[in-house]
């Protein structure tokens, strides 16, 4: 494993030429962190931009975001600089091996970005979120002629061990972008659940689409996903159902978790 990640290491910096800041960028995400991933397990991970700066700054930003989450999900080594010619669509025909981790869910807000994972094997997680990061921070600095630090030192991750709290992730990483138009709705409440949901059918960057769409033809970027590999309760269900069971998760579930996690999850400031 740690071989792997030197040669990984090694292979990126030589092909693209890494600037201080990303080569240490990359040795805070690679140190130890007391969460350990086990195969079979869930796990929220996330994390914003450094002093809070905004890392998505166009919708280019966003796709190529959410392009990553695609190829970097893999054991091979794939870079989107050998496919400028393909199309956002296109990028999701690209051929992969098998998957690192399971991916259920995700949203990008406009500094900061939530995934829900399932662990395949030891150490997939901490790859796959390296190969992320890493790749994303590289892109962004070259189109916005920066260096140096991108996010906030490692990624933070924690552990979905109840099933109450994984129902309570599913519905607070895709209840996320609310936020935006209704900046209390966690505290106060949803004012208007109809413009709430208008709004969530407009907003592209997380995964909440690719669940409720019934649409004949799914939108290319849920191959990002893996629903077999989570709780038959994502899935299978429509619109109407899914917003009701999904407010009755946040309620419930905020319920049942202790003071510590919610203040990590709210409080901490990953919450629009």
């Amino acid at each position: 494993m740690i071989f792997y990640h030197i040669l990984l290491k090694n292979l990126m910096m030589s092909r693209q030429g890494l600037d201080k800041g990303i080569t240490q960028e990359y040795t805070i995400n690679m140190s130890c962190r007391k969460i350990i991933f086990s195969p079979g397990e869930y796990y929220h991970c996330y994390n914003r931009g450094t002093e809070k700066r905004k890392i998505f700054l166009d919708q280019g930003d966003y796709e190529r975001f959410i392009a990553l989450l695609f190829v970097c999900n893999t054991n091979n080594v794939i870079h989107l600089s050998d496919h400028k010619d393909k199309s956002f669509s296109e990028i999701f025909q690209i051929e992969r091996e098998d998957a690192l981790v399971e991916i259920g869910a995700y949203c990008l807000m406009t500094n900061h970005f939530h995934l829900l994972l399932k662990e395949k094997k030891d150490g997939n997680i901490s790859i796959f979120m390296q190969k992320l990061i890493t790749a994303y921070v590289m892109y962004f600095n070259k189109k916005y002629n920066r260096t140096g630090f991108l996010f906030e030192g490692k990624f933070k991750a924690k552990h979905a061990n109840k099933d109450e709290y994984l129902k309570y992730l599913f519905s607070y990483i895709h209840l996320n972008p609310i936020k935006i138009i209704d900046p209390k709705w966690q505290e106060e409440g949803i004012k208007s659940i109809a413009h709430a949901k208008e709004f969530l059918l407009e907003y592209k960057y997380s995964s909440y689409l690719d669940y409720i769409s019934e649409d004949d033809t799914p939108r290319v970027q849920k191959k990002i996903l893996n629903l077999e590999a989570f709780p038959d309760y994502f899935s299978n269900k429509n619109k109407k159902e899914m917003w009701k069971e999904m407010l009755e998760w946040l309620s419930l579930s905020r319920q049942g978790l202790d003071n510590c996690q919610l203040k990590k999850i709210i409080l901490f400031g990953y919450h629009g």
